[in-house]
């Protein structure tokens, strides 16, 4: 329904398709955060494990990192000083720029993802893939991915 000031306004087949995705990544995010509470993680502890465990010589950049993880150059830091005490990551300076900062996994690091990721992919198993049909997953996927590039690319990630 369109207003007299130009509001677009959802039809109510939008309105719950919306309401229904805020709900389950809501309630999703939650329960993959709940399993991964017994080893001591966080979701933004486990995503940036992972970005380190994928990337050349488990390190990355911070402000990579950060673009990645999509946090605050300061919140990353702070989330770093933390895994940092854990035992998890440690920071290691950048030769050819000096003000430049590598997170870079530990062998710690690495046994914790090893350890862990396991038990996360079940989780996402459990809560996500194995409640939806190989139709209904490659249907998400075909639905979702020009969103992802479209903010990717908002953002200037593209």
């Amino acid at each position: 329904m369109d207003t007299e000031n130009g509001t677009r306004w959802l039809s109510d087949e939008e309105q719950r398709a919306w309401r229904a995705h805020l709900e389950v990544s809501r309630l999703l995010m939650h329960q993959l955060e709940r399993d991964l509470q017994p080893f001591g993680l966080t979701n933004n502890d486990y995503e940036i494990l992972v970005n380190l465990s994928e990337s050349e010589d488990h390190r990355m950049r911070m402000s990579d990192l950060a673009t990645a993880t999509l946090q605050s150059k300061s919140r990353l830091s702070h989330q770093i000083t933390r895994m940092e005490t854990a035992g998890l990551v440690r920071r290691e300076n950048c030769e050819s720029d000096r003000r430049g900062l590598f997170a870079v996994l530990t062998d710690q690091g690495w046994e914790t993802m090893r350890e862990v990721a396991p038990h996360h992919v079940a989780s996402v198993r459990e809560h996500f893939i194995d409640l939806l049909s190989p139709e209904d997953l490659k249907a998400l996927y075909a639905a979702l991915a020009p969103v992802a590039k479209r903010l990717r690319t908002t953002r200037g990630r593209a």
